[in-house]
């Protein structure tokens, strides 16, 4: 099996999965899987967070999957708990179809991990 086939097949059980968990009926988008990532990372899944507490989410769930790739490297928890991560590398320019995808592989090795999928 192709490995773009085996990255769009995992995407779509993940989504799958996701979706029955967190929405109702509809399937979850990028943003939205990332967002609930940033939320399992700073570990307060019952909390409600503000709009820029959102983006900040947002954030610490795209260092985090982007840190085996070598860009983001873990610094810190602050006094409230939130992770800080500071850049190694630069992202290279990237276009839409390609940034999606390189989410999309991260998301799918970050719930391998969590033997969520297979």
């Amino acid at each position: 099996m192709s490995r773009d086939t085996q990255l769009k097949e995992r995407w779509e059980q993940l989504v799958t999965i996701l979706s029955d968990q967190f929405s109702q009926g509809e399937d979850l988008d990028l943003d939205a899987i990332i967002y609930l990532i940033g939320v399992q990372e700073l570990g307060k899944v019952h909390n409600e967070f503000k709009k820029d507490e959102k983006l900040n989410l947002m954030h610490i769930a795209i260092c985090r999957l982007l840190e085996p790739y070598g860009f983001y490297e873990f610094e810190f928890f602050d006094e409230d708990g939130w992770p800080h991560y500071k850049v190694k590398e630069e992202l290279p320019p990237l276009k839409a179809g390609e940034q999606s995808v390189l989410m999309k592989e991260a998301i799918v090795n970050y719930f391998l991990e969590r033997e969520v999928i297979s």
